[in-house]
C-alpha cells in the first residue's frame, strides 16, 4: 500500500504542475457593485425610440463596465409623494428595487409630484415621504450610497407651465436639496446641464436620446468622481485680465476630492474638488499692473497662464453696431497697446440673409455659435478686427485711468433683446415670448423672418409633419446661453449695450424686456443685491447706447423710450448718438464718438472723474405766458452744435391737435420755446424725426435726447 501512495501523491502533484496556468491562478470573483437607478419615466425610457439602448441606465451600465450591474427601476407617472396620483411606493418596480438592494441607489423623483392633483394638496408631505423612501431602500443595504438628482427642466411648451408648474417644479427642487442633506446623501444635478437646451426635450419633459446620454454621463461622474480632471473656463489664457485692487473668485473643475493649487503672483491658495467636481478659491486684493502669472494645478495636471494683468474688464455686447470692426469705420485711431487686451469672440456664421448650411444647424443647436477664442494684446492686427466701439471706449479708459483694461465682445449681427436673457428670468417673469418664437408677434417679424432664412436648410421631422426645431441667435434665450453662460461669471467691471435697432418695432414690449435684461447679467454676474442706500457706483454699470439717426419711422419713439429706461434701474447711462448716423443706413461708420460717449459715462458715474458724461435730458416743461419753458438737467451751458439757431423743437397745440415747429432760444438756462401763435400749448417734442438735424448741446458739445413731455 506504501507504493500506492507514493504513487498517488506523485500524480497529482504532475497533475497540479500541467494544469493551465489560468486555472492555478485565477482569484476569486469580486462581486459586482450594483446600482439601483429609481424614478419615474425619465428613469425608464419613455418616448425614447428604443430604450432598450438609450435608456439613461443602459448608457450608465456601458460607461460604467462590468465591474457593475445597473438596475432600472423607474416607472412612468409616479410620484413621490405617498397621497400622489400614482406613488413609488406602491408599484412593482420599488418592489423589485428593495429586492436588488442597490450597493448605489441614484433616485430621480419629483416630476410627476408637480401635478395639479398633488403638490398643491401635499407638498408639506414631499419631505418626509423622501426621506422614508431614502429609510426603505437603505434598509435592505444599510452601507448603500445614495445619489439623489435635482429634477431634470420641464420645457416652456408644457400645457400647464405657467399654470403652476414651473413654480412648483422650483418649490420640489428646493425640497430635494433639504432631503440630499437630512439624509446624508449626495446631491448630483439633472437639471443644470440640460438646462440650455429645450430642443433635447420634444414633449417638454422626456429628454431625447442625447439629453439621456447627457444623464448617464452626470450619475457616471457621480458614482465614479471622474470629471475629467483640472478645468478651468476658456477665458483663461496668457495675457488674460484679472481685477485689480479687490478680491475675487477663481473657480473650475477637477476630479472629486482632488486638492487643487492656485498660485496668484507668488501667492498660494488651496481648494479641495466637491463631489459635484466644483472647486474655487477667494483671491486677495492686487494692484494694478501687468507680466504677473498664474498656476492653477493638482497632483495630475497644471495650468500656467503668463503675462496676466490686474485691471478692469469690460463686456461689449449688442448687436450689429456694437459688432462693427475698427477696420469699417471711418474715424478710428488705432494704437497698439500691451496693456490693453482684447477677448473677441467672433460669430462662426454671420446672420446676413442666406440659408446656412445644414452642417451648421446642428452645432448651433449644440450653443456652439461663436468660434474659441483667447485673450490678445491690442496689436495693430487684434485692434482692426475689434469692435470699433468698443476700442474707442478701452483706449479713452486707458488714456484717463492708466491701468490694464480688458474688453470682452460678444455682439451679435440683428440680435434680439430677448436672446440676451437667461432662461430662467424669462419663464419667470415673461414666458410669453418663449412660445413658438419663429410665429411669436412679440417678436419683430424683421428679426424672425431673417432668422427663417438662415434656417431654411433645416430638415422635416421623422414622421413628415413640420420641420425639425433648430435654434437661432434671435431665439429669446439663445445668446445669453451660446454667449454668456461660456464667460463663466467672470468678474467684470461693467457692462457696455449697443442693442435695440431689432426691438425698436416693439416699443413696448421692449420697455419690459429691457430691465430685465439688466436684472438677468447683474445676477449673473454676481453683483444683482444691492442694499437700497447704496451709492450709484456700487451698481455693475451698464451703459448703453441710444439709437442713432436713420430714417425708419418708429425711432424716434424708441429713442424717447430708451431715455425713459434711464430711470428703470440705478448704475445706468445713456450715449445719446442722434447727432451722428446716416438715413440710409444703419451701420454709419462713426464710431468713435459712441465708444468715447460710453468712456465718459464710466469715468463719471463709476470712477468718480470730474466730467460731463450726459447731454441735456429733458426734465419738465412749463407754460410761463405765451412762451413754454424747457427745463434739462444736468444743469448745464445749452447752445446750438453748429452756432446757429436751435432747431429741432415742436409744440402740440391742443387747437388744432397738431405739432408745429417753434423757434428756440437759451433765457436763464432753460430753452425757451415761442409759442405766441399757438392758443393751447399741450406737450413739446424734440429730434422727432427718425433722421433729425436737431442741434441742442451741452456746453461739451454733447447732444441732448430725443423726448417728449407735457405741458404743465
Amino acid at each position: 500500500m506504501i507504493w500506492f501512495k507514493k504513487y498517488a501523491l506523485t500524480l497529482l502533484a504532475l497533475l497540479a504542475v500541467l494544469a493551465p496556468a489560468d486555472a492555478r491562478r485565477k482569484p476569486k470573483e469580486e462581486p459586482r457593485i450594483k446600482v439601483s437607478c429609481v424614478g419615474n419615466s425619465i428613469t425608464y425610457g419613455m418616448r425614447l425610440d428604443d430604450r432598450e439602448r438609450e435608456s439613461y441606465p443602459v448608457r450608465l451600465q456601458e460607461m460604467l463596465g462590468d465591474r457593475y450591474e445597473v438596475g432600472n427601476f423607474g416607472k412612468s407617472g409616479a410620484t413621490l409623494l405617498r397621497h400622489g396620483h400614482r406613488p413609488y411606493f406602491e408599484q412593482e418596480e420599488f418592489r423589485q428595487a428593495m429586492d436588488f438592494a442597490g450597493d448605489i441607489v441614484v433616485i430621480h423623483l419629483g416630476i410627476n409630484d408637480t401635478d395639479p392633483r398633488n403638490w398643491p394638496h401635499y407638498q408639506d408631505e414631499f419631505v418626509e415621504d423622501y426621506l422614508a423612501l431614502v429609510d426603505s431602500l437603505r434598509s435592505v443595504n444599510p452601507k448603500a450610497r445614495f445619489l439623489i438628482a435635482r429634477m431634470t427642466p420641464i420645457g416652456s411648451t408644457h400645457s400647464r407651465f405657467i399654470s403652476g408648474t414651473k413654480t412648483w417644479h422650483g418649490q420640489i427642487q428646493e425640497a430635494i436639496e433639504t432631503v440630499a442633506y437630512a439624509a446624508g446623501a449626495e446631491l448630483i444635478d439633472f437639471y443644470e446641464p440640460l438646462y440650455p437646451y429645450p430642443w433635447m426635450f420634444p414633449d417638454a419633459v422626456h429628454p431625447n436620446a442625447e439629453g439621456a446620454g447627457i444623464l448617464a454621463k452626470t450619475v457616471y461622474q457621480g458614482i465614479t468622481g471622474d470629471y475629467g480632471g483640472l478645468q478651468v473656463s476658456p477665458m483663461f489664457s496668457d495675457h488674460m485680465v484679472l481685477p485689480r485692487e479687490k478680491p475675487f473668485s477663481i473657480r473650475g473643475k477637477a476630479d472629486a476630492g482632488e486638492a487643487v493649487q492656485v498660485t496668484v503672483d507668488g501667492a498660494v491658495y488651496q481648494a479641495v474638488a466637491d463631489n459635484r467636481g466644483r472647486w474655487s478659491v477667494e483671491v486677495a486684493s492686487h494692484p494694478a499692473g501687468t507680466g504677473a502669472e498664474l498656476r492653477i494645478g493638482t497632483a495630475k495636471s497644471s495650468l500656467v497662464y503668463r503675462d496676466v494683468a490686474f485691471g478692469d474688464i469690460w463686456l461689449c455686447s449688442g448687436q450689429s453696431n456694437m459688432e462693427f470692426e475698427v477696420r469699417q469705420s471711418s474715424d478710428a485711431a488705432p494704437r497698439p497697446d500691451a496693456g490693453l487686451r482684447l477677448y473677441d469672440m467672433k460669430c462662426n456664421w454671420r446672420t446676413d440673409n442666406v440659408a446656412w448650411p445644414a452642417s451648421a444647424l446642428d452645432s448651433v443647436n449644440h450653443l456652439q455659435y461663436f468660434a474659441p477664442t483667447r485673450w490678445m494684446p491690442a496689436s495693430e492686427a487684434a485692434i482692426a478686427r475689434f469692435s470699433a466701439v468698443g476700442y474707442a471706449f478701452g483706449q479713452t479708459l486707458r488714456d484717463s485711468l492708466q491701468v490694464p483694461v480688458g474688453l470682452i465682445c460678444n455682439a451679435v449681427g440683428g440680435s434680439t433683446a430677448e436672446s440676451w436673457i437667461d432662461r430662467e428670468t424669462l419663464e419667470t417673469r415673461y414666458p410669453a415670448i418663449l412660445r413658438d418664437w419663429l410665429h411669436n408677434d412679440l417678436i419683430m417679424e424683421w428679426a424672425r423672418g431673417r432668422a427663417e432664412k438662415n434656417l431654411s436648410n433645416r430638415p422635416e421631422k421623422a414622421d413628415g409633419y413640420g420641420l425639425v426645431p433648430t435654434r437661432h441667435p434671435y431665439e429669446p434665450c439663445y445668446n445669453f446661453e451660446a454667449g454668456i453662460l461660456p464667460l463663466d461669471h467672470y468678474p467684470i467691471t461693467g457692462i457696455l449695450w449697443y442693442q435695440g435697432e431689432s426691438n425698436a418695432d416693439r416699443v413696448e414690449i421692449h420697455e419690459d424686456l429691457f430691465p430685465l435684461l439688466v436684472d438677468s447679467w447683474r445676477n449673473y454676474f454676481g453683483l444683482s443685491v444691492i442694499p437700497s442706500e447704496a451709492k450709484e457706483s456700487d451698481h455693475l454699470p451698464f451703459y448703453y447706447v441710444q439709437l442713432s439717426s436713420l430714417n425708419r419711422p418708429s425711432w424716434p419713439i424708441f429713442r424717447d423710450s430708451q431715455r425713459r429706461l434711464l430711470g428703470a434701474r440705478p448704475g445706468l447711462g445713456m450715449a445719446v448718438t442722434s447727432d451722428l448716423g446716416d438715413p440710409a443706413d444703419v451701420h454709419y461708420r462713426q464710431k468713435r464718438p459712441v465708444g468715447v460717449r460710453l468712456a465718459l459715462q464710466a469715468l463719471e458715474k463709476h470712477y468718480g472723474h470730474a466730467v460731463k458724461a450726459d447731454g441735456p435730458l429733458a426734465k419738465e416743461a412749463a407754460r410761463v405766458g405765451q412762451d413754454v419753458y424747457v427745463d434739462f438737467y444736468p444743469q448745464d451751458a445749452l447752445r446750438s452744435a453748429d452756432g446757429g439757431p436751435i432747431i429741432g423743437f415742436e409744440v402740440l397745440d391742443a387747437a388744432d391737435g397738431r405739432y408745429h415747429p417753434v423757434a428756440a432760444d437759451v433765457t436763464g438756462g432753460l430753452v425757451r420755446l415761442d409759442c405766441a401763435a399757438l392758443p393751447e400749448p399741450k406737450a413739446v417734442r424734440y429730434a422727432w424725426q427718425p433722421y433729425t438735424r436737431a442741434n441742442l448741446v451741452n456746453a461739451t458739445g454733447l447732444p441732448a435726447s430725443t423726448f417728449r413731455l407735457p405741458v404743465r
